[in-house]
C-alpha cells in the first residue's frame, strides 16, 4: 500500500487515478494486433491500413460514405409495435429497444435514405450491427419494405447493405414473417425491372440470409466478411464432417458461385455506382 491509499481522501485518490485520455482512442486490429489512432481508422472508412481489416460500419457512417457529398434525404418508417410479445428474459425486451436507440441514435436496426450516387437517384438501405445486432424485427422488415417500395415509387436502383445476426427472438413470428414480407416486395422491384444490389457485410446470418440479403441482382460481399445461415459449429454437428478452412467467408462463397464480387471498402463506392449505372442503361459520360 502507498501512501496515496493510506492517506489521500478517496474523492481525490479518484479524482489522481483518473485517465486523462479516452478509452477507445487506440483501437487494436483483431487480424495483425496493430494499434491503429481511431481518428485515423474513422477517416480510412474504418479500414485497418496495415492489414485491410474491415471493422463494422454504423449506418450513417456509411451513408456519408456512399451518397454524393454525404448528404442524403432520411426515408419516414412505419411505426410498428415495440415489443409485441411484451417479451422479457433477463431485462425487458422494451428496455433493450430503449437501450439500443440511446446508443446508436436509430429507430431500429435498418436506416433507409434517398439521396445522389455519382450524380445518379439511388435508394439504399443499412443495416447497423450496433443495434441489437441489426436483427430482423417489425421495425426492420417495415423498413426494408418501404425502402423497396420508394425504390420503386421513385424509379431508382435499390441497394442494401446487409449485416444481421437474422431474425429478432423477443418478437417471435412476428421477426419471422418479415422474411416473406421482404421477399414480395423485393418481387415488386423486379416486376418494375430496376436494379436490387446487395452488398454483404460482417457478419450476415440467420433470416436476413435466408430471404432478402440473397435475392440480388448482383451479390457484393467485402472482404472476410462471415455470410451463411446457419453457424459452421451448427452445420459440423449436422453433417458431422469437418468444414474447409474459410467457410463462409466472402472470398470462399465467391469463389463457389455464392457471391459475385469481393470488393474492398474503399472501392464500394465506385463499385455500386458502376453497376448501377450499367443496369439502368445510364450513358457513360463523355470525356472531358
Amino acid at each position: 500500500m502507498n501512501w496515496i491509499a493510506n492517506v489521500v481522501p478517496p474523492r481525490i485518490r479518484s479524482f489522481l487515478s483518473r485517465r486523462e485520455t479516452p478509452e477507445n482512442l487506440w483501437v487494436k486490429c483483431p487480424d495483425s494486433g496493430e494499434m491503429v489512432f481511431h481518428k485515423d481508422l474513422e477517416a480510412n472508412l474504418f479500414v485497418v491500413p496495415g492489414s485491410g481489416y474491415h471493422f463494422k460500419m454504423g449506418a450513417k457512417a456509411r451513408f456519408a460514405s456512399m451518397f454524393d457529398g454525404g448528404t442524403w434525404e432520411e426515408i419516414p418508417l412505419r411505426e410498428t409495435l415495440a415489443d409485441p410479445l411484451k417479451f422479457r428474459d433477463a431485462k425487458r425486451y422494451s428496455d433493450k429497444i430503449k437501450e439500443a436507440r440511446a446508443n446508436t441514435g436509430l429507430q431500429d436496426s435498418v436506416l433507409v435514405g434517398y439521396g445522389q450516387l455519382e450524380g445518379e437517384n439511388i435508394t439504399m438501405a443499412v443495416h447497423d450491427f450496433g443495434f441489437i445486432a441489426g436483427s430482423l424485427g417489425m421495425a426492420a422488415g417495415e423498413a426494408v419494405v418501404t425502402g423497396l417500395e420508394t425504390a420503386v415509387q421513385r424509379r431508382t436502383p435499390f441497394v442494401l447493405f446487409a449485416a444481421s445476426g437474422g431474425a429478432r427472438m423477443q418478437e417471435g413470428m412476428f421477426s419471422l414473417m418479415q422474411m416473406p414480407r421482404t421477399v414480395v416486395a423485393v418481387q415488386r422491384l423486379r416486376a418494375a425491372k430496376l436494379p436490387y444490389i446487395v452488398v454483404l457485410t460482417d457478419p450476415t446470418t440467420g433470416g436476413v440470409t435466408a430471404s432478402y440479403a440473397m435475392l440480388g441482382d448482383v451479390h457484393i460481399a467485402e472482404p472476410g466478411a462471415l455470410i451463411g445461415f446457419a453457424g459452421q459449429r451448427v452445420i459440423e454437428q449436422t453433417v458431422r464432417e469437418k468444414l474447409p478452412d474459410g467457410f463462409q467467408r466472402a472470398e470462399y462463397l465467391r469463389d463457389h458461385g455464392m457471391v459475385d464480387l469481393v470488393v474492398p471498402r474503399k472501392e464500394m463506392r465506385a463499385t455500386v455506382a458502376r453497376l448501377c449505372a450499367v443496369l439502368m442503361r445510364v450513358p457513360a459520360k463523355e470525356a472531358a
